[in-house]
């Protein structure tokens, strides 16, 4: 086999897993409630491979010859996109990566705001957009910077970058990483970035993600370690854990891909392979 590729599509589960209702995910099926809802899917190509062979479909009628097909089920604890995207390369976590449905505790707060050199509003979970239109006026004002969480494992900034130009705030995003480890051992921390004013908020493209390393050495380790390359494309360099120095081409900047990057190894440009 000359080559490989590993397609994710986010948000598009086929069924909730016998431990959903741990999560309060019972009865889940996003891609067949989307069928419905729609009256139906139009998808050739995928149904063609077998996508409606693996779980009942409004539009996608099974395919009488589907390529080798079926449905995963996690292995590890947890329903992190970090985690998900481990046990997809062969790395499964021991335990659930720390979630903060009440925010972050006061002592965490006060050691990330030593750790950042910044003050914080907000700390609790929140929807990205909306915490914006409730809080966006506030730091432009105070200068505090938008800490917030939701349902994953994540730690988020969010900053004007007029307030806090993109460079201070992956910097300060490096160091909450840091801090972030043992029983905060968060699976993302993120970056976001954002201008605009009240009313018409904007998040930048400059969203970064800083993911918690593997617990192990995954399939893609040992492909490079024996010879094979390896690209990526779009997030997966931020959710494998970023590199300090990726090249870039042209077709990188102008947003082709966010970075190219595995396990922490710079293997050359996607856009130019």
């Amino acid at each position: 086999m000359p080559r490989a590729a590993v397609i994710v599509m986010d948000a598009c589960g086929v069924g909730a897993l016998p431990d959903a209702g741990d999560y309060g995910d019972e009865g889940t099926n996003t891609l067949a409630h989307l069928a419905e809802l729609a009256a139906g899917l139009e998808l050739p190509t995928l149904g063609a491979l077998g996508l409606g062979n693996i779980v009942p479909l409004r539009g996608v009628p099974p395919s009488p010859d589907p390529v080798l097909h079926g449905r995963l089920a996690a292995q590890g604890p947890g329903k992190e996109s970090t985690t998900g995207h481990w046990e997809l390369m062969g790395v499964i976590a021991e335990r659930p990566l720390p979630t903060y449905p009440g925010g972050f505790p006061a002592g965490l707060v006060a050691a990330l705001e030593r750790a950042t050199g910044l003050r914080f509003c907000c700390n609790r979970p929140a929807s990205g957009t909306a915490v914006l239109d409730e809080l966006g006026e506030h730091h432009l004002r105070t200068r505090e910077v938008i800490l917030y969480t939701s349902a994953d494992s994540v730690l988020q900034l969010a900053a004007h970058v007029d307030v806090l130009p993109e460079p201070d705030l992956y910097r300060a995003c490096m160091a909450a990483r840091e801090l972030m480890q043992g029983e905060h051992a968060v699976g993302r921390v993120i970056a976001r970035p954002f201008d605009g004013g009240p009313g018409s908020w904007h998040r930048r493209e400059g969203r970064r993600d800083f993911a918690l390393a593997p617990p192990g050495r995954s399939y893609l380790e040992e492909l490079q370690a024996n010879g094979v390359p390896v690209h990526g494309v779009g997030k997966i360099r931020d959710v494998r854990v970023q590199s300090p120095a990726v090249p870039r081409s042209d077709a990188c900047r102008s947003g082709f891909c966010r970075s190219c990057c595995v396990g922490g190894v710079a293997v050359g440009c996607a856009a130019e392979a």
